[in-house]
């Protein structure tokens, strides 16, 4: 029977602070996209499905989830996915050089309801200053999630990030996703009728 694996995971617990990741050998030439928090890397491998141009990496701070995205993309052949154990709170720097990323995912991340967990949220100021830093020049970040909460605090997150710039106007959402891929997150959330809450930013010139 596979080992049941644990859908949240506190990133502040002391076992996960110290940084994990070693530095990533990267695609020479070829555009980089990364999604934070790949899980089974659903999204990604759709979205080489969708480009096989890009090198695709997801960073997963479940080491089980990791040996078993790279597994299925040992599998493919010449897969452009693959996933690496890192905190995304800590370990991107060192993934990840300036001005390298094309475009960073966070798709449904945990939303952490209870207001004393909300410093657990994934997305806060430092991160969105981090993720400009990897930014190439015209990078994007794409973040999703069905929790409307969750989805304001990430706005504003990313409104008040000087680097960055919303691709619609100031304070909006996207009307659709402009991606054929989808999460497992996603599509379990569009068949039960939720509302997907999607936020577009640039790197700011």
């Amino acid at each position: 029977m596979p080992r049941r694996i644990r859908h949240h995971v506190n990133p502040l617990k002391l076992g996960f602070v110290a940084g994990l990741a070693p530095a990533l050998p990267l695609g020479a030439g070829r555009p980089l996209e990364v999604e934070l928090g790949c899980a089974d890397a659903a999204f990604l491998f759709a979205r080489a499905a969708e480009d096989p141009r890009p090198l695709y990496v997801g960073v997963e701070i479940r080491a089980e989830l990791v040996r078993r995205v790279n597994e299925r993309a040992a599998g493919h052949g010449a897969s452009p996915v693959r996933a690496v154990f890192g905190n995304v709170n800590v370990d991107l720097p060192r993934l990840f050089p300036p001005a390298s990323v094309s475009r960073f995912y966070l798709n449904f991340p945990d939303p952490w309801f209870k207001r004393r967990h909300h410093k657990r949220r994934i997305l806060n100021a430092e991160l969105a200053a981090t993720l400009v830093l990897a930014l190439a020049p015209d990078g994007e970040v794409f973040f999703q999630t069905d929790v409307f909460d969750l989805a304001l605090d990430a706005m504003e997150v990313l409104e008040r990030e000087p680097g960055l710039t919303n691709v619609l106007h100031p304070w909006s959402f996207e009307r659709a996703s402009p991606f054929r891929a989808q999460s497992r997150r996603e599509v379990q959330s569009l068949e039960r009728g939720r509302r997907v809450w999607r936020l577009r930013y640039r790197r700011a010139p």
